[in-house]
């Protein structure tokens, strides 16, 4: 049995561990060079944060110890105001849980490199799929030395967002898309090390909340940190010149100045990228053709479960492929059936967290509600659980935590209330 893989990223790296050890012959195809022998692209890494489900994952094939061994656990939010205290705000009620930044591209080069040190994995690179004949399994690549053919008896798109594979699927009509851009943009800045030290709290995802826009930043190995301005469709445009940014970022990010020597340079030089939500119906198409992380799903970044969700969808496929007796034509619509509510409800989940952490963060009412629910967690363990630890710290499907909190949030609100009228009846007596 064939397996090819397009997209020798994080996905489809993984994904190539995992059939390795099933005795499957996989080729995975990628269209970069390789990317171990030279440098990332200049302001597209986007640090990533790996949780427990990603951790699962790198743990069912023994890889977890030796991918995260240069991650950096993040135990909570630090809430940078323009002006006032910086504000820790913790994940979970112990304050003893982390979510690990870490770099994509050193990721992928780990999962790449455990994927070709696999039996019975080959990898292609500067293989650009330009055909695709999702029936037969019939493919066409575009390489420097011109066109060449392959054939595979499964064929699996791990391509991301702007998937190759799903453009082949759509062309043929077996597939349809959605996909819904947010009116947002992000480009990336950075903060190196301050003699040698980091320059802020490194045990922390840091976050500039302003209303309508952000910024965030994720701790390095190497003692910086990449931060994410995410701002408004066209905002980035209004600064053109080292005057008119140095003046904003006075104004609205004063604390990153000191802090951020480059900041004119990163800013007028890296590029704006786009965010979105990938919608496709169906995944798959002949029992042998198919689609998974955000080639099927992509979502926007701000619950930090892109790579997670993807790497949960490794695991299920596996665990599809187990209760199938190792059929494709079975387990790849019986992936589809068992995923497509949990990454609908993550993709909606991660629209709202960005909501919180733009405006909400910062507000006092939202940290009394924290507090609400730590309170409530500790009071009740087990029984309780904020969304934030449902989705980081735990395998619960998606979808149930959706429902789940849906259920949690009315006991918050009723709190919240009772504390109102007991606070409204305590000034009252006062007043008498």
């Amino acid at each position: 049995m064939s397996v090819a893989i397009v997209g020798a990223g994080l996905t489809g790296s993984l994904l190539a561990c995992f059939l390795a050890r099933r005795g499957l012959e996989v080729t995975l195809y990628e269209r970069r060079p390789d990317p171990r022998t030279g440098q990332a692209e200049r302001g597209r890494s986007i640090n990533l944060a790996i949780s427990e489900r990603g951790l699962d994952a790198l743990r069912r094939i023994g890889l977890v110890d030796q991918v995260m061994a240069d991650a950096l656990p993040m135990k909570g939010r630090m809430i940078h105001p323009v002006d006032g205290p910086l504000d820790f705000q913790q994940y979970s009620a112990g304050g003893d849980r982390a979510i690990n930044s870490i770099g994509r591209g050193a990721l992928n080069n780990a999962l790449l490199t455990a994927a070709t040190a696999a039996p019975g994995v080959t990898v292609e690179f500067e293989h650009r799929l330009v055909e695709l004949d999702s029936q037969a399994g019939r493919m066409v690549f575009a390489t420097p030395s011109g066109k060449v053919s392959a054939e595979a008896d499964v064929v699996l798109g791990a391509d991301g967002a702007g998937s190759a594979v799903r453009e082949q699927l759509l062309a043929e009509g077996v597939v349809a898309e959605e996909v819904d851009f947010l009116d947002y943009g992000y480009k990336e800045l950075s903060i190196p090390a301050a003699d040698g030290e980091f320059a802020l709290d490194p045990g922390a995802l840091h976050i500039w909340p302003r209303g309508t826009s952000m910024m965030i930043a994720l701790p390095n190995p190497d003692r910086s940190f990449t931060c994410t301005l995410f701002w408004p469709a066209g905002a980035f445009d209004a600064l053109t010149d080292a005057q008119s940014i140095d003046g904003h970022f006075r104004q609205h990010y004063p604390d990153l100045l000191p802090l951020a020597p480059d900041l004119v340079d990163d800013y007028l030089n890296n590029p704006v990228g786009v965010l979105g939500t990938v919608h496709t119906l169906p995944w798959q198409a002949h029992g042998r053709t198919a689609l998974l992380g955000d080639a099927a799903h992509a979502i926007v970044p701000f619950y930090g479960q892109g790579a997670n969700c993807a790497f949960e969808d490794v695991v299920e496929l596996d665990r599809c492929l187990d209760d199938t007796g190792g059929s494709w034509a079975r387990a790849l619509p019986l992936f589809e059936a068992r995923r497509r509510e949990n990454t609908e409800a993550i993709a909606e989940m991660a629209l709202a967290n960005f909501v919180e952490m733009r405006d909400k963060v910062a507000s006092p009412v939202f940290r009394l509600t924290k507090r609400v629910e730590h309170a409530l967690e500790r009071a009740l363990p087990g029984r309780y659980v904020s969304r934030y630890e449902l989705v980081s710290f735990s395998t619960t499907p998606y979808a149930e935590v959706r429902r789940r909190v849906r259920r949690q949030h009315q006991i918050v609100g009723a709190v919240i209330s009772g504390l109102g009228i007991v606070a409204a009846g305590l000034a009252r007596g006062r007043r008498r």
